[in-house]
C-alpha cells in the first residue's frame, strides 16, 4: 500500500479532517513493518496507533530467517487481525483492558490495524522494573483475561497459543544441545495441553507488552499475535520470567501464584464461569513449573546462553523432567 492509500484509510476510519503527522514507535520484528502514532484533526481521536504489517523475509536478529519462520510470522499477524476484528463490535465489558480496534484492512499479505492510542487513554507508562503494585496489576490482568476466556473458541486464533509452542518450533528443538530435555519436550507439551481447564492465553505476556496507568495500579496489554488456546500458567510463568531474575523469580513464585488464584477466584465468583476455582487451581497450580520448563526448552534451542536460562530455570526443568518420568 502506498502512503496515500494508508492515509486515506486512516482518515476514512477515524473521520479525521486531516492527518497532522506521524511518528515511529517501533519497527516490527525482522523488518515486517512498523507501528506508528498518527496525530489527527477534526475527529474523536486526537491520536491513533497504526500497526502496518508489510512482510519482508529479511534478516532475523538471531538468524532464524527460514521459510517456516516466515510462515509463522505471517499467520501471527492474521491471528492478531482476527483477534481485533472479532472484538471491534463486542459489547462485553472486560476487566482485561486491550486497545479498542477502530478499523482494519487486509491487502494481500499487507495488514493495517488502526487502534486506540493507550497513551491518550491514560496508560502512558512503560516499565523495565516493577514494584509490588505494578506486578500485581499485570497478574490481575492475566487472571481477568483467563477467567473471561475459559473454554472460549479458538476459531481464527492459534489452536495452541504462545510464540514458543513446540509444534511451531521444530528448528529450535532440533538445534537444542540437551538430549534429556529434547526427549521430554513432547511430554511437557502434552502435560500442558491435557489440562482439564483450557482458556485463551495472551501468548507473549512479557512486561514490555503491558502499558501502565500513571500510578501503576492498572494496566492494558498489547501485541496479540500469539493469542490462542492453552493453560493460563503459560502466560503467568512467562510474565514472571520477564521481570524477575533467578533467585527473585524463585522467591516470588508462591506469592505470585497466591495472588493470581485469588484474583481468578474473584472473577469466577462473579458468575462469569461455572468452573469452581478450587478445581481449577488444583489442576493449574502444579502446571506453573511445567509451563516454565516448556519455555526453558524453547530458549535453550533459540538462544543458548540467554540470561533467562538461569540456575532456577534449569533446576525447575530438571524437576519437571524427573516428575514426568515417574508418571
Amino acid at each position: 500500500m502506498k502512503v496515500e492509500q494508508i492515509h486515506d484509510f486512516i482518515q476514512e476510519a477515524t473521520k479525521a479532517d486531516e492527518i497532522l503527522g506521524s511518528s515511529l514507535i517501533q519497527s516490527l520484528w525482522s523488518g515486517y513493518g512498523s507501528i506508528k502514532k498518527y496525530e489527527l484533526l477534526g475527529c474523536d481521536y486526537p491520536t491513533a496507533i497504526v500497526k502496518h504489517v508489510k512482510p519482508d523475509q529479511g534478516a532475523h536478529p538471531r538468524g532464524w530467517n527460514t521459510d517456516l519462520s516466515h510462515q509463522r510470522k505471517l499467520k501471527s499477524y492474521q491471528v492478531e487481525l482476527h483477534w481485533y476484528e472479532s472484538r471491534r463490535n463486542c459489547l462485553k465489558v472486560s476487566n482485561a483492558k486491550i486497545p479498542a480496534c477502530i478499523a482494519t484492512k487486509c491487502d494481500g499479505l499487507e495488514v493495517l490495524m488502526v487502534l486506540e492510542d493507550l497513551d491518550a487513554s491514560g496508560f502512558d507508562r512503560r516499565k523495565s522494573f516493577v514494584n509490588e503494585q505494578e506486578w500485581q496489576a499485570c497478574v490481575k490482568w492475566l487472571a481477568d483475561f483467563h477467567a473471561e476466556n475459559l473454554n472460549a473458541s479458538v476459531s481464527g486464533l492459534w489452536e495452541t497459543g504462545t510464540y514458543w509452542h513446540l509444534e511451531t518450533r521444530p528448528d529450535e528443538l532440533e538445534r537444542m544441545d540437551d538430549p534429556e530435555l529434547k526427549k521430554s519436550a513432547r511430554a511437557i507439551d502434552t502435560k500442558l495441553r491435557k489440562s482439564n481447564f483450557q482458556t485463551l492465553v495472551h501468548g507473549d505476556a512479557k512486561l514490555a507488552n503491558f502499558c501502565f496507568s500513571e500510578n501503576g495500579s492498572e494496566v492494558a496489554a498489547v501485541d496479540f499475535q500469539y493469542v490462542g488456546g492453552g493453560c493460563g500458567m503459560k502466560d503467568l510463568a512467562y510474565f514472571v520470567g520477564s521481570c524477575f531474575r533467578d533467585e527473585e523469580a524463585e522467591e516470588m513464585e508462591e506469592e505470585v501464584l497466591d495472588y493470581y488464584f485469588n484474583q481468578l477466584s474473584l472473577n469466577l465468583g462473579k458468575g462469569r464461569s461455572v468452573v469452581p476455582c478450587e478445581e481449577l487451581q488444583k489442576d493449574w497450580r502444579p502446571l506453573y513449573r511445567v509451563a516454565w520448563a516448556d519455555f526453558h526448552r524453547f530458549m535453550k534451542g533459540w538462544s543458548p546462553g540467554h540470561w533467562k536460562l538461569s540456575d532456577y530455570s534449569e533446576r525447575v526443568t530438571r524437576e519437571v523432567i524427573e516428575s514426568l518420568s515417574t508418571e
